[in-house]
């Protein structure tokens, strides 16, 4: 029996902290802002996954829900070619996941996974947890850890990918 992308999430997170449940709402919540408004938190708690491409190469960048992730380094991270936001359809073959319901792990295919520094700032992030009316919240050092990510500025023009 094939999981749900709920379930899915659920089941990996388990193995890292079985205190971690995701957050169900009624609604999808489509954005950061209305995940923010419906939990009543900043909008930059919102962790947004972004899917990159170059050619055949996927990189998926997660970062607050209140920046903008800077071209120059999504460019840097993948070292060359021009990188292009996937479709909705590479979304959802590479990770799994709906476009809006992309949690950053537990994901389909391997793929470099990048966390920008923006959400440090928060003692609690929230991710979106396999499924559009739900989220996952987690510290900052457990993203990480659950991710495998490479930390980065990718708010930054200046920022760096090391």
């Amino acid at each position: 029996m094939i999981a749900s992308p709920l379930e899915k999430v659920r089941s990996y997170v388990q193995r890292y902290d079985s205190s971690i449940e995701p957050i169900l709402f009624e609604q999808p919540l489509p954005t950061s802002e209305v995940a923010a408004q419906a939990l009543g938190v900043e909008i930059g708690q919102i962790a947004k996954s972004i899917l990159f491409r170059v050619d055949e190469q996927f990189a998926l960048f997660v970062a607050a829900g209140d920046v903008r992730v800077h071209p120059k380094q999504v460019k840097a991270a993948f070292g060359q070619g021009k990188p292009k936001m996937a479709t909705p359809e590479e979304v959802e073959k590479m990770t799994g996941f709906r476009v809006g319901a992309v949690c950053p792990f537990a994901l389909q295919e391997e793929v470099p996974v990048y966390v920008d520094r923006s959400l440090k700032r928060f003692s609690v992030v929230y991710t979106a947890a396999g499924i559009a009316e739900s989220l996952l919240p987690v510290t900052y050092e457990a993203l990480l850890e659950m991710t495998g990510a490479k930390e980065i500025n990718a708010a930054s023009p200046e920022g760096d990918v090391s």
